[in-house]
């Protein structure tokens, strides 16, 4: 489920996205291609609220994060609102999963250290985490937290330490808050550029372009 269109290339005579953009446009998404990580993702196991989901996608987005994972949620279809999306949600890569399970196999084949937020014994700091290498962050559903499956599926745990009387977050709070910490320590230890290969950000580049053309649907429809 990602954000581009079927193809970017020049077909029948037609321009190439980039060709159609001002060159203000196009250095705003080299600057944002260049700061893209897939080293950290996040992912939503079964949310209800659809505020919720489009605030933690827009959270995402905006800190750089490309890859975002989604465990469907039988009793509430994953439809994040666009008055809190504001459209943020066309520049991410979505993978939806059936299941947790499906979701863990492919994130660890892919390199990931799946942890899951969960306040348990031997849970690690969110603070102590470093985020050198690939991980993946699970956080729960809104009422009930991670699943059993998740918990049997997952590398480990977390925590979000808390100073006050309160010792829970809203969802998007709590998304807000890993992934700013993140994104922070990537910065403090590793600098500001992100992790794309070459051929990522040529690929997430020519995807961005054509997803910047206003009049995409009509230049590029097929004939």
């Amino acid at each position: 489920m990602g954000g581009g269109g079927p193809k970017y290339e020049a077909a029948n005579g037609k321009p190439l996205p980039a060709e159609l953009l001002l060159p203000p446009r196009k250095e705003r998404i080299d600057r944002v291609v260049a700061q893209r990580t897939r080293t950290v993702t996040v992912v939503l196991d079964r949310l209800e609220d659809s505020f919720n989901m489009a605030a933690v996608l827009r959270t995402c987005e905006g800190m750089g994060l490309q890859d975002v994972h989604v465990i469907r949620n039988p009793d509430a279809p994953f439809s994040p609102n666009s008055r809190v999306t504001q459209g943020c949600d066309k520049w991410l890569d979505l993978h939806l999963h059936k299941d947790f399970a499906s979701c863990a196999a492919v994130l660890k084949k892919q390199g990931y250290r799946v942890l899951a937020s969960a306040i348990r014994p031997g849970a690690t700091s969110l603070f102590e985490l470093q985020f050198d290498t690939k991980i993946a962050m699970v956080l729960g559903n809104e009422r009930f937290g991670v699943s059993e499956e998740v918990l049997a599926h997952s590398d480990g745990t977390f925590w979000i330490p808390m100073r006050g009387f309160s010792q829970s977050m809203n969802i998007s709070a709590a998304a807000s808050a890993c992934v700013t910490r993140a994104i922070s320590w990537r910065m403090e230890h590793l600098g500001p550029d992100g992790d794309l290969s070459p051929e990522e950000r040529t690929a997430l580049t020519e995807q961005f372009s054509y997803l910047s053309v206003k009049q995409r649907g009509r230049v590029y429809r097929d004939e």
